[in-house]
């Protein structure tokens, strides 16, 4: 497999005018480009070609889109996410995330979010003529929701995420290696649609380690660390297992399992430590103009 064929298969790594847009192939749920929960170093889009590449790939990528639908079955909870992102200048990322989470469970028929982000790579992925120096780049997300809970709860139905992420792809080993990791500044409660707790807010880590067995597929692990922001809420801990299928350079499947926690500990009158909304099944539908 050619390392070229990785680049595109992966991070869709591509040569225009004289420049290089490194596109991560996925929208998160929250719309930035990255993973199901976690952001990348890398950002969204893939370049103009033809007649348009030498004007129009200098100032803004195409644009990108993506759509998830999370089955969290245990705990009754639909949950789907449509948003789209772009980069301008081959570095400032800008997106828009859209969910409506039906939760009968807890009392809110229906909850919808709005997610507006932004993500500037700072540094180059082997930058200064290496073979080792990541992507690194810092992000923020405002994050808005309309659960009728928010009240109830004493919350704040808007917060803001600030992160640092580094992402490296590893071409040296028997299959490439996508390995990113970065800390997360957070007031959200339950990723942010119950609510924000605007007076509180931690610091957590997050992470990502994918494998390309072959060059149209990615197999990897995530993982989210619960924030603890204040009154005694602790959000509980992230994780998913994902099959990721480029069809094309453009259009990308994904499949995953993912854990939230337990949903009793949710449910429990009175305590707030280690929120979880269950388990269950994702899948998304990821494209590239």
């Amino acid at each position: 497999m050619s390392i070229d064929k990785i680049k595109i298969a992966l991070v869709a790594t591509i040569a225009a005018s004289g420049s290089l847009f490194a596109g991560v192939p996925l929208n998160n749920l929250q719309g930035t480009g990255g993973i199901a929960f976690n952001p990348l170093a890398y950002t969204a889009g893939l370049p103009w070609e033809g007649e348009e590449a030498s004007d129009l790939s200098q100032l803004v990528s195409k644009p990108q889109v993506g759509a998830w639908y999370v089955n969290l079955h245990d705990a009754d909870i639909n949950w789907y996410a449509g948003s789209a992102a772009l980069t301008f200048f081959n570095r400032l990322e800008v997106s828009y995330g859209y969910g409506y989470i039906n939760a009968r469970k807890y009392g809110d028929k229906s909850i919808e979010t709005h997610n507006i982000g932004a993500k500037l790579r700072f540094l180059d992925e082997n930058a200064f003529d290496t073979s080792w120096v990541p992507a690194l780049a810092v992000g923020g997300v405002w994050k808005y929701t309309d659960s009728k809970t928010v009240d109830a709860l004493g919350l704040d139905d808007n917060g803001f995420d600030a992160y640092l992420v580094a992402t490296k792809l590893i071409t040296e080993l028997p299959v490439p290696v996508l390995i990113s990791g970065g800390v997360l500044y957070t007031d959200e409660v339950v990723n942010g649609v119950v609510g924000h707790q605007n007076n509180h807010y931690d610091t957590v880590l997050f992470g990502n380690i994918d494998i390309l067995p072959a060059e149209n597929i990615a197999i990897g692990v995530e993982y989210k660390q619960g924030a603890r922001v204040g009154d005694g809420i602790r959000n509980h801990d992230y994780y998913d297992g994902h099959v990721a299928w480029f069809v094309t350079d453009k259009l990308t499947l994904v499949a995953a399992y993912v854990d939230t926690g337990d949903k009793d500990k949710f449910y429990r009158r009175g305590s707030a430590k280690n929120l979880g909304v269950g388990n269950g099944l994702v899948f998304s539908v990821q494209y590239q103009f």
